[in-house]
């Protein structure tokens, strides 16, 4: 097995831990963390892209013991959460506390387990992000290119004001087409970094309104007062979520590995 700190050996500020939830339950795409793309499973794919980040510790917070033992086979680390917890972030919070009790990790770098062609420089971003005085959260956004995704309620938008900046504190997040106006939209990808103590108060609140209208968690924190500091990427990673995409993951890490 990996031994944690061998990709801590150039532990930025705030000794960073990269947590990927992943669970098998998926309606489209059953056991989807299992799935084979170039000779590894799909969890075992996200954990080499977190690992690439070198940025810090990385552990999958796995919902069942068989992604907990793909991850292992492959000699990375993982825990077992809770199945029924209601979302990935408390998914996180719990492993977090599992694998570090005693707190020496103070920012905690959520990554979603359906990445495996992410690139990891996203990772560093938001943690850069994040480190800036005053964010409490950060996240990423991308351009929207593609007219249909600017009134796609699929498409979540994050409100903000790059004004040819690369860091942009969020107003919002919308499913609608948000702002109006001319002027670009904004892509939300839901990659996130969390000031420990943050993340601690955020699986503590209760779902806010504007969260359960809209769907979105990341409202929560917002409604609560928290700052989200939001950096503007080039490109929107791809979520593997059906079949197609499953396949379109395979083309693109096979072409990689040429």
């Amino acid at each position: 097995m990996t031994d944690p700190a061998r990709n801590s050996a150039r532990d930025p500020a705030g000794h960073p831990i990269v947590v990927i939830p992943a669970r098998m339950a998926s309606t489209r795409l059953p056991g989807k963390p299992l799935a084979d793309i170039c000779g590894a499973p799909m969890i075992v794919q996200v954990w080499r892209r977190a690992m690439e980040a070198e940025i810090g510790r990385v552990v999958v917070a796995a919902a069942e013991a068989e992604i907990a033992e793909a991850v292992r086979a492959a000699g990375g680390e993982a825990v077992l959460t809770d199945p029924d917890l209601p979302s990935g972030s408390d998914r996180v919070w719990q492993a977090v506390c599992e694998v570090d009790p005693d707190g020496h990790h103070s920012i905690v770098l959520n990554v979603q387990g359906d990445l495996p062609t992410l690139d990891p420089a996203l990772i560093r971003t938001a943690y850069e992000a994040l480190i800036r005085p005053g964010a409490d959260i950060s996240t990423l956004a991308a351009a929207i290119s593609v007219e249909e995704e600017r009134t796609s309620p699929n498409v979540v938008k994050a409100v903000c004001a790059f004004d040819g900046a690369p860091l942009a504190r969020a107003l919002y997040f919308t499913r609608a087409t948000a702002p109006w106006g001319e002027g670009p939209l904004y892509h939300h990808i839901g990659l996130y970094g969390y000031r420990r103590e943050a993340l601690a108060r955020f699986v503590s609140l209760p779902p806010s309104p504007l969260e359960k209208r809209e769907k979105l968690e990341q409202l929560r924190a917002l409604e609560a007062g928290m700052a989200i500091e939001v950096a503007l990427v080039d490109t929107v990673p791809l979520g593997v979520d059906t079949p197609a995409d499953l396949e379109k993951a395979r083309a693109a890490l096979s072409r990689r590995s040429v």
